[in-house]
């Protein structure tokens, strides 16, 4: 019964220091990280308006082209092209290009033929177009994305202010009802919270290719995909995970300054969407592994030992007490981010939204273990 008593103590002592480590582990990524991009207030930015290319690559795409090119061109900007990728698309998308380029002279088609000796993914498709494009400044979105104002383009350039050679935008996903679309929806903004407030403090480590500008020189001076033309994904955090610096890179929240693409409508889409991406964080720096590994573990054994620290009914008073701290710190956090970023709708259910991704992030993992990989086309 003594040694019952003694094993009782030490599992108490293990499972206390447990939680008391990913607590503090939880407050310093809140705190020190997170806190950036919830208090984040834009500096003074350039009033240059450099002329812009804005790239887009497109493989059977045409009813998403047909709707949105038009409001891409109707932008408040005065010197801007549009280059469109066609990357083999079947369907009627180099029809409707036409059409366009008919009514847009700064409307530019590069089309990529079917070659059944030749098979590529869409860092190929992105190379031609950024190759094709006449402007030094580059900023890129994909075909199902909507400007959420006509002011998006002035808004991602007015960053380019010093030394700056990369700007981190915000890629939003529609609003609609439904469980799987807020999901969908807190997972993209609960990254972004992560590489944007990461690149407040000099550490840039990703950014989306549904909003993303950078230099054509840094590009080149990258040698492009060369280093990771080989993984089928990260055409957009890839290379900004290899070419961002301390000081090259700097980020745009602006609600004027995000897009809004389609969202998945199943769960299944969604997962192998995630499957894509999840693919390339391996592939990070070993710096940003580090950190983002340390995040994911710090909020698993949290979870893990506040749970058995309850069942077991030790300190009860105590956990709860530091379990509604770290929770009210966290909902602070989340409001004044989520206003930034145009998702507020979501901060009454983000506690949930958090439990859910911590339950689907290990079946995602376990999945592309299995699952065959496919390619961009």
């Amino acid at each position: 019964m003594i040694v019952d008593k003694i094993d009782f103590v030490l599992l108490s002592n293990i499972l206390l220091g447990i939680f008391a480590l990913s607590l503090l582990l939880q407050c310093w990524f809140y705190l020190r990280v997170f806190s950036r991009l919830a208090f984040y207030k834009k500096k003074d930015t350039s009033l240059d308006t450099p002329p812009v290319s804005v790239i887009i690559c497109a493989r059977n795409e045409d009813d998403n082209l047909k709707s949105f090119i038009p409001f891409i061109m109707q932008q408040n900007y005065p010197d801007f092209e549009v280059v469109v990728v066609n990357d083999c698309s079947y369907d009627n998308t180099g029809e409707i290009l036409e059409e366009l380029s008919k009514k847009y002279n700064n409307l530019k088609i590069v089309t990529i033929k079917e070659d059944d000796h030749f098979s590529h993914g869409k860092k190929f498709a992105l190379m031609l177009g950024i190759k094709g494009a006449k402007n030094e400044h580059l900023l890129l979105t994909d075909a199902d994305c909507i400007p959420s104002s006509p002011d998006w383009i002035k808004c991602m350039m007015s960053e380019f202010r010093e030394d700056a050679e990369i700007v981190l935008g915000y890629g939003a996903y529609e609003k609609k009802s439904g469980f799987l679309n807020k999901i969908i929806r807190f997972d993209t903004y609960f990254i972004a919270l992560q590489y944007l407030s990461y690149s407040l403090i000099g550490k840039t480590y990703m950014g989306v290719g549904r909003n993303l500008a950078y230099k054509k020189s840094l590009f080149f001076k990258m040698k492009g995909f060369a280093s990771h033309y080989h993984i089928e994904s990260g055409d957009d955090d890839l290379f900004v995970n290899e070419a961002a610096t301390k000081r090259n890179s700097t980020i745009e929240v602006a609600i004027a300054s995000h897009t809004v693409s389609n969202v998945k409508t199943t769960f299944k889409t969604w997962v192998n969407q995630k499957r894509r991406h999840i693919t390339t964080a391996k592939h990070y720096n070993v710096a940003s592994k580090f950190r983002l590994g340390l995040l994911s573990l710090s909020q698993y054994l949290f979870f893990v030992s506040l749970i058995l620290l309850l069942v077991f009914k030790i300190q009860v008073l105590v956990i709860i007490s530091l379990f509604v701290f770290r929770l009210l710190l966290q909902m602070i956090i989340f409001k004044k981010s989520m206003d930034k970023l145009n998702e507020s709708d979501l901060w009454p259910i983000s506690f949930i939204m958090e439990l859910v991704l911590l339950v689907v992030y290990p079946i995602v993992f376990v999945s592309n273990l299995f699952v065959k990989k496919h390619q961009w086309r």
